[in-house]
């Protein structure tokens, strides 16, 4: 069956719901990971005045027993402190006496789409559930997800490549990823770019503008064979750019050297197979990012995301009113100038959480020592593929 997840809750509301189910039992809680990555999400140079508000933690609900999972459905929930603000006006229980509506739909968001689907004039009841602060749910869950992938070698990291104009154009070894970025606002692996980044995010906050950018995330370790050319919505790709897409304000996804391919020559494209006793297969590059024909080759799996830049602005583009169709600036809500460092955080766990439940489908098993002993068989074949085994 694999992972199933949903998220429930409102920008403004209580709180965030995750639910997972299909993990197996027998994993430790790592609350220094999970948390930490929802600091993280939180964080990076060009975030509005909501992230001064929210201390994100994860709370746990249901689905450990003394520190461990049980192969239960899994419950987080992640407090919106933002809510004391708002709980007049939003209230999910009895009509307040006040309201917050939003009649003047944003370019670029789903307010105008969701209202039209839904039949409203408040697009507040779109803009509440399709918010961005309900990834800090996807990111609860990619701290589990990253949680049962450490426990066979497998990391996930990210970084930054782009902001507005600015590129880091530098092409260090994603190992060093993590130790690069871990001291940057803007996420960058490249110091020499990084003030020029931040002057691209201040010069567009300063005009009332907002910014998008490209991160890239890679998984390392990833053992060869997960995925599938079976099927073509089992396809390790297909299912990366799904989930990659996924997150709001994505617009285009890449795998590997993504659209460049189609501007180069087989021969520049194509990673040469090698093998030796210390290494067994490798390639000589990794042009395609770690997938061949669906399935994981055993190098890194690497996929790059664009992000559009945030719809909000505080110089508004044209609008139209819901209520009385005049044209009129679109609505301001509180918002960042720039939260492609954070999106990066959020493509960290959706490719955790996508690889994980390509990992169960893979090696099976309803507890992690079933999962280990399937995982270390087929290791141990590919390990002595020329011995006859």
């Amino acid at each position: 069956m694999g992972l199933n997840l949903i998220t429930a809750g409102e920008s403004h509301g209580k709180g965030i719901v995750t639910v997972i189910a299909g993990f197996p039992s027998g994993v430790a809680f790592d609350r220094d990971l999970i948390d930490g990555d929802l600091t993280r999400r939180q964080g990076g140079y060009g975030r509005g005045g909501r992230m001064e508000i929210e201390r994100d933690r994860v709370q746990v609900l249901s689905g450990f027993y003394q520190g461990e999972t049980m192969g239960t459905p899994i419950t987080f929930w992640v407090e919106n402190r933002d809510w004391e603000n708002w709980k007049e006006y939003i209230s999910p229980e009895e009509p307040g006496e006040e309201v917050r509506e939003v009649n003047l739909p944003r370019p670029g968001h789903a307010d105008l789409a969701g209202a039209l689907q839904r039949g409203y004039r408040d697009c507040r009841k779109v803009l509440e559930r399709t918010s961005a602060r309900e990834t800090a749910g996807r990111v609860a869950a990619g701290g589990l997800a990253k949680t049962l992938l450490r426990n066979f070698g497998v990391e996930v990291v990210s970084r930054v490549v782009r902001i507005g104009q600015v590129e880091d154009e530098s092409d260090p070894e994603p190992g060093d990823w993590q130790e690069l970025t871990c001291g940057s606002p803007v996420r960058t692996a490249d110091e020499s770019v990084e003030a020029d980044m931040i002057a691209e995010i201040d010069g567009a906050g300063e005009r009332g503008d907002s910014l998008g950018g490209v991160f890239t995330v890679a998984a390392l370790g990833l053992p060869p064979g997960v995925g599938s050319y079976r099927e073509s919505r089992e396809r390790l790709d297909s299912r990366l750019s799904g989930a990659f897409m996924s997150i709001p304000a994505i617009k285009s996804v890449e795998v590997g050297l993504g659209r460049e391919v189609g501007e180069k020559r087989g021969s520049d494209v194509h990673d040469e197979i090698y093998h030796d006793e210390e290494k067994g297969f490798y390639r000589g590059s990794n042009n395609a990012g770690g997938i061949e024909g669906g399935v994981s080759n055993g190098g890194p799996v690497v996929v790059s995301a664009a992000m559009k830049p945030i719809p909000t602005l505080t110089s508004p583009l044209d609008s139209v009113d819901l209520k009385t169709g005049e044209s009129a600036g679109a609505a301001k809500e509180r918002s960042d100038v720039c939260a492609v460092p954070a999106a990066s955080v959020v493509g960290e766990a959706e490719m955790a959480i996508t690889l994980a439940d390509a990992f169960l489908d893979k090696f099976g098993g309803d507890t992690v020592v079933e999962l280990e002993e399937s995982y270390n068989r087929y290791i141990e074949k590919i390990d002595n593929w020329y011995g006859g085994v």
